[in-house]
């Protein structure tokens, strides 16, 4: 199979954010010395702007910036540049808040002073480490793309024919069934390979925010719109637009993105000079947008025009074959992750897996393996383990009985309570956060 990786990694672009003129230096020469091409900032706005420039491949980020805080401006940078491994420079005395940063997702920090040796050592090691993550999201990716089941595997025929060509491509199917998955590969086998990929999560972000997350805007477009920003359709210049969800694409950004489609022209908020693109733009959906255009929830004209093409990925329940073998590679990642390199999957549990209904697809299965990983002091996960019951020995009172919906709606507000942030409200639940932003709006939680 055709590698999936972007192609992104041999480009050697190394930020450098720090209001120190002696540091930067020290810096550049050093990472210059390695072969790397330097950008280096004195400021959070400079920063911004070199990230929404060019891809990055490491930034070197301190924690205090004049007025401004290292650690404010690490989530616009992994915002703008997924993925992108970031090392923060701290003085000793704030280490702990350079553990803070890993933690939220700095991949290392550099303690002051430091030699050129130290920042070499900080880079490859960086560096290597997104390498590795990269490597096991690939693993992941590939199992779930090599399919046995004929189902899956048309799918998978009709994906990389249609990556030939720069028609908008429909992805459909259920939640979790691996959407993202399978546009991140269509990319991949495209010609826009070495190009950007960006990604939009349309429930995310009200009206005005997703206009400006689409197209960006111009400095005081809006309140809190303290400096222009180039949105991800600028980001994804030459590469691939990956719009999930977008069934919830209010509809006056529909209309904005359809004249885009058509023409590949559009404004940023609060300006009036036209731009253009070059990209292709892949969508994904667990709605039936023909219905959802039916009832005036969806433009009609922008249904076709992103419905040149249309795949529609098949449920895991839909494609049995498979669940070994994705069983044994979310296991192996979750070793991994969790440091059990023993961990097991014991053969009596695919049976219950396969028994159960299984809604969340992909997300789900791993979900459910995660916590039985997390929760159980056996390397070898058992039956009992994955906290599943057969539908066949399922309670059958007629008391107090409950709808699906209203027990969805329980679960979720009780899983809420208990989970410290709505992230692992999301994981627990075995979603993503854009589909439990919409559950939360339907039943006002």
């Amino acid at each position: 199979m055709t590698d999936l990786k972007p192609g992104i990694e041999s480009l050697k672009v190394c930020l450098i954010v720090d209001d120190e003129p002696a540091i930067r230096k020290t810096l550049a020469i050093t990472m210059e010395g390695e072969g790397w091409t330097v950008r280096a900032c004195a400021n959070v706005e400079a920063a911004l702007q070199a990230a929404a420039g060019e891809t990055l491949a490491l930034a070197f980020v301190d924690l205090r910036l004049g007025t401004a805080s290292g650690l404010d401006l690490l989530p616009q940078l992994l915002k703008l540049q997924p993925g992108l491994p970031v090392v923060m420079i701290t003085a000793f005395a704030s280490v702990n808040t350079a553990v803070e940063a890993m933690r939220r997702g700095a991949a290392d920090y550099l303690p002051k002073p430091f030699v050129p040796m130290d920042v070499r050592q900080a880079a490859r090691q960086a560096v290597a480490l997104r390498a590795v993550e990269r490597r096991s999201l690939e693993t992941q990716a590939g199992a779930l793309l090599e399919s046995r089941s004929p189902a899956m595997q048309a799918v998978l025929a009709m994906a990389q024919r249609a990556a030939a060509s720069d028609s908008s491509l429909l992805l459909a199917g259920e939640t979790g069934t691996g959407k993202g998955v399978l546009a991140r590969a269509v990319h991949a086998w495209s010609q826009r390979a070495g190009k950007p990929f960006a990604v939009v999560a349309c429930p995310s972000l009200p009206t005005e925010l997703l206009e400006s997350e689409l197209f960006g805007h111009a400095q005081g477009a809006f309140t809190g719109a303290y400096r222009e920003q180039a949105g991800r359709v600028a980001q994804a210049e030459g590469g691939t637009l990956f719009l999930d969800e977008i069934g919830d694409l209010p509809l006056a950004v529909q209309a904005k993105l359809l004249r885009f489609l058509q023409d590949k022209q559009y404004e940023r908020l609060g300006e009036s000079q036209t731009r253009s693109a070059d990209l292709r733009v892949i969508a994904a959906t667990h709605v039936d947008l023909q219905k959802a255009a039916e009832a005036g929830r969806f433009r009609q004209d922008l249904y076709y025009r992103l419905g040149v093409l249309v795949l529609t990925l098949p449920a895991l329940r839909e494609r049995m074959e498979d669940l070994p073998a994705l069983a044994q590679v979310m296991l192996g990642e979750l070793a991994v992750q969790l440091k059990r390199p023993g961990l097991s999957l014991a053969p009596a549990c695919l049976p219950l897996l396969a028994a159960h209904p299984g809604p969340g697809n992909l997300r789900e299965l791993r979900n459910v393996l995660e916590r039985a990983a997390v929760l159980t002091p056996n390397d070898e996960l058992q039956p009992q383990d994955l906290s599943l019951t057969p539908a066949s020995s399922a309670p059958a009172s007629s008391e107090a009985l409950l709808s699906l919906e209203r027990m969805e709606e329980i679960h979720i507000k009780r899983v809420l309570g208990l989970a410290p942030t709505l992230d692992q409200a999301a994981r627990i639940l075995g979603v993503d956060s854009a589909t439990l932003w919409r559950k939360r709006k339907k039943y006002g939680l």
